[in-house]
């Protein structure tokens, strides 16, 4: 049992936004299972039923193209068909149809890296929320202390422009 370590930041560099989902190519899970990619897309073919297209689905022209272009170097060779993505429930379910322990440890890691992602997301969100929630306030107190100021000038034009009483009552 090989027990090859792999540092989470190269899974996470090798996970995309696509179709609002954060998937994963199929080359590069086949690279971190340690099989050919033709294997895993023989098993998806084999087992279409497991997955669905919020699992698995086919990148078209635009997306593949965009993807590509995001890479100064080519190393994506001479595809004939465009890559499929797997998003984290489709990795799940690929290590259980591809059926190796390798496969499935690697998914675990898979997962875990995901999971890791998405309590970032979920840190960064909250963090976002309160500092928007701040800046609520901090534009509510603005206002009222120019309001205030507003009230401090309109009696101080009051007390300038006081005219003279005229007393009432005993007159010394």
């Amino acid at each position: 049992m090989d027990k090859v370590i792999i540092p989470d930041e190269i899974i996470s560099n090798k996970i995309y936004f696509i179709r609002n989902m954060k998937v994963m190519l199929d080359r590069d899970l086949a690279t971190l299972y340690n099989v050919e990619t033709k294997r895993i897309n023989e098993q998806v073919k084999r087992n279409a039923l497991k997955f669905p297209e919020h699992f698995m689905f086919q990148l078209n022209e635009e997306e593949y193209n965009n993807l590509r272009s995001q890479f100064a170097t080519s190393s994506w060779g001479g595809n004939r068909r465009l890559p499929y993505v797997f998003s984290e429930h489709g990795i799940l379910q690929l290590a259980n149809v591809l059926n190796s322990e390798k496969a499935t440890r690697m998914s675990i890691k898979i997962i875990e890296v995901f999971v890791s992602l998405r309590e970032i997301l979920n840190d960064n969100l909250s963090i976002k929320l309160e500092i928007e929630t701040i800046r609520k306030k901090l534009a509510n107190h603005d206002k009222n202390i120019e309001l205030v100021f507003n009230y401090l000038d309109e009696l101080m034009e009051k007390n300038e422009n006081k005219a003279e009483r005229n007393k009432i009552g005993y007159k010394n």
